[in-house]
């Protein structure tokens, strides 16, 4: 889509919903690579159902765009919106001169430049949006769209977005019974099912027991502390406002707060033992639970959640080990990424600090640059294409964020690695050197895989739902041509549990044919149908759920699958 075109749909649905309703207010739009957007205060309530005549007025607008554009100052401009009555225009004129752009009786600002040819627009969507984002102000009308120069490009995005309808993880999770909500509970709290369940913790298993093969030492800390202890690192200043904060300043000695991030707690650990250069690098590792108040239109499925489960690390190190540690945790990260299939679906960001922003970050420039040097030389050493993001940086250092785009195009981070240069200090943590001398060592965080539930949403959108097979939640189902044979179909079965293989049997009295379409439908791998012969000779026929037909082999031969176990490139 070009900004041109989108900037044009824009338009001319201000003017379409001004057309159709007179008393509406325009509250200026945007426009990005997914789209546009355009907000409106109205006096009626307008709903999904109306957007199909919104659509038609702008096909008739787009007929005859007699449009026409105007510079004026600042005062001419807010003259002109306060006379025809849109007092949000006026908030929005800046304070230079402004463009103002003009169709039929509809005036609004113009922040893009005008096609020769009216686009072809599809609206899709609408949602409640607060004036400037803030909850304090009005709410306000946010309507969604798309423009596009020809039919041929809109029935292509169309296209693409029945395949995101088919990949999108919180329509396939539900289907597949993987995690649901619960108004009761509350946004971004979801429930993972018996199904979803499986799944986090067949992918915790193989992240711990890789972890303990690099050399880490799983420690357990607590969800909650004491608010001293984000206090001495900074987190209270930087962070208090997205934490869960326990008690009131006010009024108690002791005030708690559910764990944003566990690097203090680790650091504590660190802190139980005097420790010698020799036992440097140190590396801990937890699957923690880590808790942020995010606001509540910011909630999506799993890849936005108040609660999530982190497969979080730190590394101590010496000054001279960080470069050779940071090659090791990017090392970890690019086998998990193979490992689950998606090492094409990656980039590297290099995240640095904003020394204009002096008030989010550590103000040290001195070791801004060093640590930020440092990052560079790993990347370039490591031959890593990356991008690079002035303000991304965590207040204590830069990092290398390790991004993806899920199904609908937004960018995510999936894994982190962190260079820390100030925490350490803050907690007065150390080590003796070979001169018996105290120094402070460097704290590198990482994300092997980053949050379970951002990244359990990443691979059912990837697989569109069909999970490789040893990460899928039932690897296989057990059915017989009739009931006739649920004696072998259970002996089958429990064969398949004792060889630890994900098994369910169904022997509902149903044709064979619809059980294997269903167990298909909700992504099961495989197939076990055994008949009268099977039973006689001591075998079993397999079906995929793509439909491939394996043939028959006996009970031993299935069971010997590596991909029930293990992940395979």
């Amino acid at each position: 889509m070009e900004k041109n075109s989108l900037g044009f749909g824009a338009m001319l649905l201000g003017c379409a919903v001004k057309s159709i309703y007179p008393t509406a207010k325009l509250g200026g739009g945007l426009v990005n690579d997914l789209g546009f957007y355009y907000d409106f205060e109205f006096s009626v309530p307008v709903k999904t159902e109306d957007l199909k005549k919104i659509e038609d007025e702008i096909k008739r607008l787009s007929k005859r765009p007699e449009v026409s554009t105007t510079e004026k100052s600042r005062s001419e401009a807010v003259k002109l919106f306060d006379k025809v009555g849109e007092p949000y225009l006026v908030e929005l004129v800046g304070k230079g001169k402004t463009n103002v752009v003009k169709l039929g009786n509809t005036s609004m600002i113009l922040n893009f430049e005008i096609g020769d040819k009216a686009p072809i627009v599809q609206l899709t969507q609408i949602t409640g949006a607060y004036w400037k984002g803030d909850a304090k102000n009005k709410m306000l009308t946010r309507i969604y769209g798309v423009a596009f120069k020809t039919k041929e490009e809109l029935a292509t995005w169309n296209e693409v977005q029945e395949e995101i309808k088919r990949r999108d993880h919180n329509k396939i999770g539900r289907e597949l019974e993987y995690f649901a909500t619960d108004p009761l509970i509350g946004q971004g709290l979801p429930l993972l099912l018996p199904k979803g369940a499986k799944i986090i913790k067949t992918l915790q298993r193989f992240v711990e027991d890789t972890e303990q093969k690099w050399g880490y030492d799983q420690v357990f800390t607590p969800d909650f502390s004491k608010s001293d202890l984000f206090k001495a690192s900074g987190h209270w200043k930087h962070y208090k406002d997205g934490m869960f904060v326990i008690g009131d300043e006010r009024l108690d000695d002791e005030v708690f707060a559910l764990r944003p991030m566990t690097c203090p707690f680790h650091i504590a650990i660190y802190k139980t033992q005097l420790r010698s250069y020799r036992d440097l690098p140190i590396r801990y590792s937890e699957t923690a639970k880590q808790y942020r108040n995010e606001n509540s239109g910011e909630m999506h499925g799993l890849t936005r959640v108040r609660q999530y489960t982190l497969s979080d690390g730190h590394v101590f190190c010496r000054p001279d080990q960080v470069q050779e540690v940071f090659d090791e945790c990017l090392q970890l990260v690019e086998f998990f990424a193979k490992s689950l299939g998606i090492a094409d679906k990656i980039w590297y960001r290099f995240s640095k600090w904003d020394p204009n922003n002096r008030e989010k970050y550590i103000d040290n420039k001195t070791a801004w640059e060093q640590s930020e040097s440092e990052i560079r030389k790993v990347l370039v050493r490591n031959n890593l294409k990356f991008t690079e993001a002035a303000d991304e940086a965590a207040f204590y250092g830069p990092k290398i964020d390790i991004q993806a785009r899920n199904v609908h195009g937004k960018e995510d981070t999936l894994f982190t690695v962190q260079l820390d240069f100030a925490l350490a200090s803050r907690y007065d943590i150390s080590y003796i050197d070979e001169n018996g001398s105290k120094q402070t060592p460097f704290i590198i965080h990482r994300g092997s895989v980053g949050a379970y539930e951002r990244l359990f949403a990443f691979l059912i959108e990837h697989f569109a739902g069909s999970l490789p097979v040893w990460l899928s939640p039932v690897q296989a189902v057990v059915m017989g041509i009739s009931n006739k044979q649920d004696d072998y179909v259970a002996t089958v079965h429990k064969q398949l549990l004792k060889s630890n293989i994900r098994a369910e049997r169904d022997i509902r009295a149903e044709k064979v044919g619809y059980k294997i379409r269903e167990h298909s439908k909700k992504k099961v791998p495989f197939q076990i149908v055994v008949g009268d012969k099977e039973r006689e000779d001591n075998t079993i026929s397999v079906r995929t759920r793509e439909g491939q037909d394996l043939g028959v082999m006996s009970l031993d031969q299935f069971i010997a699958r590596t991909d029930f176990y293990t992940p395979t490139e």
